[in-house]
């Protein structure tokens, strides 16, 4: 109980500095009240289009992607990552080297940076933007299983954070990794459910992706929130998608434990 309650200090700590840091630059957030709504507005022509007064195309109604977009905006902002790009930074400078002086973990202090860093976009990106779709666009943007939308956006948050750790820790094997990034960032946009609905994809790919990290970034806490979920033909009930989630969020902690160690082996052995 007493290390939970340290460790629970020292994230506060750090998160608390990563705030005051971030928040000097919170201009930058707010971009977001800006490009979140316009993003919205423009998904919101190309769907009524696309629908054309069809009740519904892929088992989803219209309303159902106009809500789904401004959840999966919503839930963008609050699981948003940067532990790639930092990670990266800090092999490439040699500045990685001054952690294992530290009584702390750099992935536990990469996290507590990041729970300082989403709550700065709670405040200047979710709950601005959220108001937004909810007043002046009239979407209605309550979750329909609140809770299960919370715990599936909470698994959101590590599915992001972990994956995108693992991804820079490939910059101890490849010292210049944004390469490896790009390409998982474009990867991502398209099958985690950003850009479209996966159920748009052709059943095979849906079915591979069940296996993939990306619809449990994304896609997921989005049809959580609309409280229906299907793909690949399989209507799940919500408790069950979200359960699944959990688990993928397991195992990608595993890897990148395993993937840590590996690193701090190569790292050791060629002082990198």
């Amino acid at each position: 109980m007493k290390y939970i309650r340290h460790q629970f200090e020292v994230m506060k700590a750090v998160a608390l500095v990563t705030y005051k840091e971030w928040s000097a630059y919170r201009t930058h957030s707010m971009v977001s009240i800006f490009v979140g709504p316009v993003y919205f507005i423009v998904q919101y022509f190309i769907w009524t289009s696309a629908y054309g007064g069809k009740a519904e195309i892929n088992g989803m109604q219209l309303s159902q992607i106009i809500t789904y977009f401004g959840a999966s905006t919503l839930i963008g902002y609050l699981t948003m990552d940067f532990a790639d790009w930092n990670l990266q930074m800090l092999i490439q400078t040699g500045k990685f080297l001054t952690f294992s002086l530290r009584p702390i973990h750099h992935r536990f202090f990469a996290f507590s940076q990041k729970v300082g860093h989403r709550f700065l976009g709670l405040l200047f990106e979710f709950i601005p933007c959220y108001l937004i779709f909810s007043l002046l666009f009239g979407v209605e943007m309550i979750p329909k299983r609140i809770g299960w939308t919370l715990l599936s956006v909470a698994f959101a948050f590590l599915m992001n954070f972990y994956v995108h750790y693992i991804l820079g820790m490939t910059a101890f094997w490849f010292i210049q990794s944004s390469g490896i990034r790009r390409v998982f960032d474009l990867l991502s946009g398209v099958f985690s459910g950003a850009f479209i609905p996966l159920v748009f994809f052709p059943e095979a790919v849906q079915r591979v992706l069940f296996f993939l990290p990306f619809p449990y970034m994304s896609y997921v806490p989005a049809m959580v929130f609309t409280g229906e979920f299907h793909l690949a033909g399989i209507n799940m009930p919500i408790p069950t998608i979200v359960g699944l989630q959990g688990i993928a969020v397991g195992v990608v902690i595993i890897l990148s434990e395993l993937i840590y160690k590996a690193s701090m082996h190569h790292f050791n052995g060629v002082g990198v």
